[in-house]
């Protein structure tokens, strides 16, 4: 038995909070699939609707149409009748996604989740293949996506062509980037022609968000690899010595202290003033920056490129007493979605300034 199946696809996204560009919509006989661990949108079926009652009769094989919008807008295109579905390649791909699924709860990063969940990331996973002597990312470009080895070996090199370390199947990288904000710390260089599954920022946040146990991994992972190539500074730093944030950025600095359960107090001379941050165990319990304090203050500080910063040990009785700030990773992803949305402001007003 085959049904006709239609499909809608995401070409645009400009801020939309749920879905991402090739997040697809199946319309099989009377019945409208969701892109896997989506959650429905009520104007996006509203509009789906619209437009498959509109165009049913029509001729064309495809239509573009945009979303009625929220707080964000997407462009989709309908294609009418792409292909069809049999019941045996519906059991061959049920199939796929099994092996796929028990393949990749091998992995590291997939072991803290069932297979059901394995399944559901899986949707949102796609693959590119890189050749021996290709760049996948370079340094101080953006961070776009979670990368999973599946075959092949790649380099990380650091300033100069300095060797960091080789990572093959089952590793992952550019997490970094993405928890941080942070331009991309290192160029991945491909030494063995590699296969990555690779996840965009949108989709990653939102499975941090989902699954918890995937932020505690992704915590023990980057003590392990700031043990490895930060020892040195890192005991510097909590020794007492001063730095400059063009050295190590706020971010990696508070991932630093907070994977090594340090407690003392940060103190940071900055383009807009002073700031202080207090650690105590790993955790920040206060946080002062202009005229702020608390979360907004950590989240400001974030921001910053440019200052120096020193670390003493140690904080006072009440300090030792106050309440942590919050969850560590939460906090962290909260001020780059900030600085995302700050960096895609500014660039409007500045596409605005152009026109007039």
């Amino acid at each position: 038995m085959s049904l006709p199946e239609s499909v809608v696809t995401i070409i645009g996204d400009d801020k939309c909070p749920l879905y991402s560009i090739g997040d697809q919509f199946k319309l099989t006989g009377k019945s409208l699939f969701l892109p896997s661990g989506k959650p429905a949108c009520l104007i996006l079926v509203g509009d789906i609707t619209e437009v498959l009652i509109r165009y049913e009769s029509a001729t064309a094989p495809r239509y573009v149409f945009d979303c009625s919008g929220c707080t964000g807008l997407i462009r989709l295109e309908y294609v009418k009748e792409q292909k069809t579905v049999s019941t045996e390649s519906q059991i061959r791909y049920s199939r796929d996604l099994d092996a796929l699924a028990v393949l990749l709860s091998k992995y590291a990063f997939f072991q803290s989740l069932d297979e059901e969940n394995i399944k559901e990331l899986i949707s949102l996973l796609k693959v590119a293949r890189f050749s021996k002597g290709e760049s996948i990312i370079k340094k101080g470009e953006p961070g776009k996506n979670l990368y999973i080895i599946v075959t092949g070996k790649i380099e990380v090199v650091g300033d100069g062509g300095i060797h960091i370390a080789f990572l093959d199947k089952s590793d992952i990288f550019g997490e970094m980037s993405l928890l941080s904000g942070d331009p991309v710390g290192a160029t991945i260089k491909v030494i063995e022609p590699v296969t990555v599954l690779y996840l965009n920022g949108k989709d990653f946040r939102n499975v941090l968000n989902k699954f918890p146990s995937l932020q505690m991994y992704l915590a023990r992972l980057l003590a392990k690899r700031l043990a490895r190539t930060n020892v040195d500074r890192i005991e510097d730093i909590a020794s007492g010595m001063v730095g400059n944030l063009s050295e190590m950025s706020p971010s990696e600095l508070f991932q630093a202290f907070n994977i090594n359960h340090k407690t003392g107090v940060l103190s940071l001379n900055l383009p807009r003033g002073l700031a202080e941050v207090a650690f105590r165990d790993g955790g920040m319990v206060r946080a002062e920056y202009i005229d702020t304090e608390g979360r907004e203050a950590f989240f400001e500080i974030l921001k910053e490129k440019d200052g120096w910063f020193k670390f003493l040990p140690g904080l006072s009785p009440e300090e030792l007493e106050f309440p942590e700030l919050g969850d560590f990773m939460w906090l962290l992803m909260e001020g780059a979605r900030r600085a995302d949305e700050a960096c895609a402001c500014d660039k409007g007003l500045s596409t605005s300034d152009d026109d007039d």
